[in-house]
């Protein structure tokens, strides 16, 4: 039963971080997303900071070699945007030649530097900014889908079947805390009871 348990537990987290809000595949011409707002959730950033716990890990497991780095600020009152960094497009094909061949492109890599200057990074062509402020996270992650045309991440037959039946443990999960919670609240009566009933006796004595 144990063993059933840590596997359903195991389940939940693996499909929680690959299926769901922010489960999306980027085009090849994202190459970096960077977030910046505030540390507290109060002044407009707190759909930004939503984003960025309950989103954001699903883009960056689906999406290894996108850098995405974020700067957060203690300025309340500062700015909380999002910003899609477009690659250039490929250079034209030149003619082949065995004197030179072609040269082995830089493998993606992955940043977590807060520095905002595109510079410290890959190229960019263009860079998209969405003002997250004031905006709720779901709000933001459609923005964001629309701006790079991300292709959303569903669910395979076999992820189908596994959400079945974690929702099918849920409910008997459910159902056993109630029915535990009965047990307890009748058990509690009882001990109640017997303490009024042992109250009684004594007085009673007390009085002979």
């Amino acid at each position: 039963m144990v063993t059933i348990i840590q596997r359903m537990r195991k389940l939940k987290t693996l499909l929680a971080i690959r299926l769901g809000p922010g489960a999306a595949v980027l085009p090849n011409d994202v190459k970096r997303i960077h977030l910046e707002f505030a540390h507290k959730l109060n002044d407009g950033h707190f759909g930004a900071r939503k984003f960025w716990r309950n989103h954001l890990p699903r883009l960056k497991y689906h999406n290894p070699a996108v850098s995405m780095t974020i700067n957060r600020s203690a300025d309340q009152t500062g700015p909380a945007t999002l910003t899609v960094f477009f690659a250039p497009p490929p250079p034209p094909p030149r003619p082949s030649s065995s004197s030179n061949p072609p040269s082995a492109s830089p493998a993606p890599s992955s940043s977590t530097s807060t520095a905002t200057s595109p510079s410290e990074h890959t190229p960019f062509d263009r860079a998209e900014t969405i003002d997250m402020k004031h905006k709720h996270e779901s709000d933001i992650l459609s923005q964001l889908l629309s701006i790079t045309q991300a292709t959303p991440v569903v669910a395979t037959p076999d992820e189908v079947v596994e959400l079945r039946q974690l929702e099918d443990q849920r409910k008997r999960s459910e159902q056993d805390a109630l029915m535990m919670a009965g047990v307890n609240e009748k058990r509690r009566r009882e001990q109640a009871l017997l303490q009024q009933a042992r109250g009684s006796v004594a007085e009673n004595e007390a009085v002979a």
